[in-house]
């Protein structure tokens, strides 16, 4: 590492180099020719400036679980020491740096009686995932987490540090939310937050062996035609690998989860979750009364860096029939292990909210996620793309596009996209930015 111009830089061979572009996602590797570790506005400044001077392409990076994969042989603007957290509790809104994890503004929200509109995950990027959308743990009730920002400071390609509202840049601030990192580095930005302390939610787990996968999934269907928009859940299905690093009750074991979130009372949820409690024996029952800073055991999802691929796809409505059929092929008598995931969309995520989220129609997300350790990439790539084309799908969600941003078909709907090349055009002509879509 040196000091260029007195920020803290990596180059490749450089002590810290890997570690500085290492991130959750470990099976892409990146090469960026230079590393500008940012710890403040001004660094992320010098960094599109050089880049735009030596005409390398600029990827950004918090905390890696999606890799910028425009960073190969460019620019990567490492931005996990940017993770201030600063809540107005009479605002009930947060101000987050571009590396701050949703963890951080849990906990601080939670002080205040509040909650972010974070996902299932604490150690994703509250930034990154905002800009691609936002789908959350309460999302059916309040909308994406991008309908809720207020504002946002980003470097454009030109170097200029623009402070960006619906007022002041109105189509910028359209693109910003919902068209990712391809317009520029966001280095802040102030979101609302909902009243809420408490939840009612966790995940019911059938053994898939002992009770018929089919009749959980047309059950959780039928079940979510009953709930009101204060209920947001989801229902998975995988087959945990034998290994001696798992608990022994999940050794080999396939489970079908029905997850939860439910921001009513615990009575009222006891009395709406009953049915999903009828559909056969559970391995386990963690569905309870909990305060917000514990929605992450919801969902439970894996707390340490791996390799994985995974992709998605948004439908009006869930064929039935489909699903069960790509819980079939993705489970026990499977070659390798798949994580697939349905969540119910509709309510708050229906409505118009003046940014680029697509797909506001979509009545389901149907996703899947496949660990890469020891497997071929090509016959994962096979697998997901026999699995989505089963449905009848409109597009796909820029935030579960997991692997190095190769994939940019259907992320957009076409008007959508145009206007966003539009914007490219404007603020980006050399585009400068080219993390998982390209609109130009």
């Amino acid at each position: 590492m040196d000091f260029t111009d007195g920020r803290l830089v990596f180059r490749p061979g450089d002590d810290g180099y890997d570690a500085e572009t290492a991130g959750f996602q470990t099976g892409f590797a990146q090469q960026p020719e230079i590393v500008f570790a940012a710890s403040s506005t001004d660094d992320v400044v010098a960094a599109v400036s050089y880049a735009a001077d030596a005409g390398l392409p600029v990827g950004v990076q918090a905390t890696g679980h999606g890799l910028p994969g425009a960073a190969e042989g460019g620019v990567l603007i490492s931005t996990r020491r940017m993770d201030s957290v600063r809540v107005d509790a009479a605002a009930r809104t947060v101000t987050v740096g571009a590396g701050v994890r949703w963890g951080q503004v849990v906990e601080a929200a939670a002080e205040h009686g509040l909650a972010p509109l974070n996902g299932s995950a604490p150690s994703v990027g509250a930034v990154s995932y905002t800009l691609g959308g936002g789908l959350g743990v309460l999302a059916r009730e309040f909308g994406y987490a991008a309908d809720h920002v207020r504002w946002l400071d980003v470097v454009t390609a030109d170097g200029t540090l623009r402070h960006v509202t619906a007022e002041s840049e109105p189509e910028l601030f359209w693109g910003l939310l919902g068209g990712g990192a391809n317009l520029g580095v966001v280095t802040a930005l102030e979101i609302g937050l909902v009243p809420v302390a408490r939840v009612y939610g966790g995940a019911i787990e059938f053994d898939g062996r002992e009770v018929d996968p089919a009749a959980v999934l047309r059950a959780y269907e039928a079940w979510t035609r009953t709930v009101p928009d204060e209920v947001t859940s989801s229902v998975a299905a995988l087959v945990y690998p034998d290994l001696p690093q798992l608990p022994p009750q999940l050794r080999g074991r396939y489970l079908v989860t029905v997850r939860v979130a439910y921001t009513g009372s615990e009575a009222a949820g006891e009395r709406l979750v009953a049915p999903l409690r009828e559909i056969g024996p559970m391995v386990s029952d963690s569905l309870r009364e909990m305060p917000y800073t514990e929605s992450h055991t919801i969902h439970s999802d894996p707390d340490f860096p791996h390799s994985y691929y995974g992709d998605s796809v948004v439908v009006r409505e869930l064929d039935v029939a489909a699903a069960c059929e790509l819980f079939a092929m993705t489970g026990p008598a499977a070659e390798k292990m798949h994580v697939v995931q349905i969540n119910q969309l509709g309510g708050a995520l229906a409505k118009p909210a003046g940014n680029a989220v697509p797909y506001r129609d979509a009545g389901w997300l149907v996703r899947v996620l496949s660990p890469l350790d020891g497997t071929d990439l090509d016959a994962v790539r096979a697998v997901q793309a026999r699995a989505f084309g089963l449905f009848a799908g409109e597009g796909r969600l820029l935030n579960f596009t997991f692997a190095a941003g190769d994939r940019t078909d259907g992320l957009y709907d076409a008007g959508t996209r145009k206007r966003l090349a539009e914007l490219k055009a404007t603020y980006d002509p050399a585009n400068l930015f080219r993390r998982n879509y390209n609109v130009s």
